[in-house]
């Protein structure tokens, strides 16, 4: 019985995802269409940081390197190929590549969480000024100029096999449906087996290994799955703006995936990616004016998040329509205790 009212929210976000998905681009404008691809790319970021941090308890603060790397490899390969279905695929693929690289070293080598944040932060800033000194004609891969701080163009999206390619709108499509599979196939994997192992692993470590699991294996499993994630996001930004450059890699978006987060609620799947939405549009509007700076607004609402809403907007707001429900089972156990209490002894 207590699994209904869970699928019932999970049929809610997929009805409201696909009104939003087939409607928007019915009543809105063209640009505003193409900012909400931006907006659903970082989304997809920060669903990738969700499932890493919020269920596995890895705290990666460059969860931006998959992102970039992610980016980079596609328009990388599409320029090579000639055709963006190959090039998706292998973006996807090196960027789970280097997460369980990198992962390797980490979770073998036994790091904590500390200093597994801190090598992560400093691998995607070392990856930003890597990237932007490579400006130079004989800095390419194939026929592809990495560009430096200027970065490369990164083709449109494709129909698969087909050489056609999608426009503005129809990208919005695929990026919404894209977020939407990625989504439902985290809620998936977080109810396998292997998702409940990794939160007894975020929940105690040592408990998990002594009843016999290698924590090391499900924790690259899931931190390699978190880098596809991430690196289906760089593709989507790539589509989204056209271009990549080594602003990907850069510190904004490495700390702007964290606040996304802790937003909207770490431990959940639909808080991340609505904290996503919610800081692109409050970044978008503070950039419109000169008044206040849009830094120091970001770490305002982390630092008061942080102090005053811990646990996040979704999980503050689901105890608080729980707590009446969680009341009237109270009441109702009550009654039956007293009724059970009141009759005759046999």
């Amino acid at each position: 019985m207590n699994r209904w009212p869970d699928k019932g929210r999970l049929v809610a976000v997929g009805l409201i995802g696909l009104v939003f998905m087939f409607g928007a681009p019915q009543v809105l404008q063209l640009f505003t269409v193409i900012n909400l691809t931006t907006a659903i790319a970082l989304a997809v970021l920060a669903l990738s940081l969700g499932l890493v941090w919020g269920f596995g308890g890895i705290l990666c603060f460059g969860q931006t390197t998959f992102f970039g790397l992610g980016a980079y490899a596609y328009a990388v390969a599409a320029q090579n190929f000639g055709d963006t279905t190959g090039a998706v695929i292998v973006a996807i693929l090196v960027a789970a590549a280097a997460a369980a690289i990198l992962g390797y070293f980490m979770f073998w080598g036994r790091i904590s969480d500390v200093y597994l944040g801190v090598i992560t932060l400093t691998v995607t800033l070392i990856l930003f000024n890597l990237i932007r000194r490579t400006s130079g004609p004989e800095y390419k891969i194939g026929t592809a100029l990495l560009g430096g701080f200027n970065g490369t163009s990164a083709p449109p999206l494709q129909v698969p096999w087909s050489g056609a390619m999608l426009f503005p709108t129809q990208m919005f499509y695929v990026a919404m449906g894209a977020l939407l599979i990625a989504y439902f196939g985290c809620i998936w994997l977080t109810r396998t087996h292997f998702g409940r192992v990794c939160v007894a692993i975020r929940e105690n470590e040592t408990r998990a290994e002594l009843i016999g699991y290698d924590t090391r294996l499900y924790k690259l499993g899931l931190f390699s799955i978190g880098g596809g994630l991430a690196g289906l996001a760089g593709i989507l930004m790539a589509n989204g703006i056209g271009r990549v450059t080594p602003d990907l890699f850069g510190l904004p978006y490495a700390a702007q995936a964290i606040i996304w987060v802790i937003v909207g609620g770490r431990g959940t799947l639909i808080g991340p990616v609505l904290g996503a939405f919610g800081i692109f549009y409050l970044t978008s509007w503070l950039g419109t004016q000169q008044t206040v700076n849009a830094n120091m607004v970001l770490g305002l609402v982390l630092i008061g998040f942080v102090l005053l809403l811990p646990k996040g907007v979704v999980p503050w707001v689901m105890e608080r329509v729980a707590r009446p429900r969680r009341s009237a089972k109270a009441g109702r156990a009550r009654v039956r205790a007293g009724r059970r209490a009141m009759q005759p002894a046999e």
